[in-house]
């Protein structure tokens, strides 16, 4: 399977909609987990909002947008995956978090050279094809060419999870991208990062 991955800033709405579909945990989600901010609650707020924000956050279909939350995956031109990264003190839930990602580690939360990878999304119909690989490979590209010191991933170490708990990913999908273990905050999740050099290579 050849995909196309692009920054969602240059991906229809319509697309992302696709990716996420109308019933499920991404349809539930919308990839707002991680970018609540303090005070706020996942079920403060119907899912039509969580989707808002997200468009919002994506920059779709913003003429001129550079910016942007994740990337899309096309299959022959189908919407088929997602993947959030962005600089890692933008997911306002991670920096609350006190186990994953901090435990055992003094980081600085606020750094934003540190990009964080939070969500592998695959269609559905469009699982164990390789998908979630070619993103996450796409992710840590996207986070060097924007000037990243090092990108970060918080995975399942297990496939006995929820779909709620697989969308972080799956440990070994972040090792075939390059990225390394750092920490085992618990049974079940890894840390894993890559350091880049001032040139922005790996």
């Amino acid at each position: 399977m050849a995909l196309e991955v692009v920054p969602a800033h240059r991906a229809a709405w319509e697309d992302l909609v696709q990716v996420f579909g109308t019933r499920g945990a991404g349809q539930r989600c919308w990839c707002q987990r991680y970018k609540l901010f303090p005070r706020e609650s996942f079920g403060g707020f119907p899912a039509e909002e969580r989707a808002e924000r997200m468009r919002e956050q994506a920059g779709c279909e913003v003429p001129g947008s550079t910016e942007t939350s994740g990337l899309v995956a096309y299959d022959d031109g189908t919407p088929v995956g997602w993947a959030a990264v962005e600089p890692r003190p933008r997911f306002h839930g991670l920096v609350r978090n006190q186990k994953v990602p901090w435990a055992g580690r003094d980081e600085d939360r606020a750094d934003e050279s540190v990009w964080a990878i939070t969500c592998l999304f695959v269609r559905a119909g469009h699982r164990r094809r390789g998908v979630s690989r070619e993103l996450a490979h796409a992710a840590v590209a996207h986070a060097r060419e924007r000037g990243a010191r090092a990108v970060e991933a918080y995975p399942m170490t297990t496939t006995r999870a929820i779909d709620e708990e697989l969308h972080v990913g799956l440990l070994e999908v972040y090792l075939e991208a390059g990225l390394r273990e750092v920490s085992r905050p618990t049974p079940r999740r890894a840390v894993v990062r890559l350091d880049l050099r001032d040139d922005g290579t790996p």
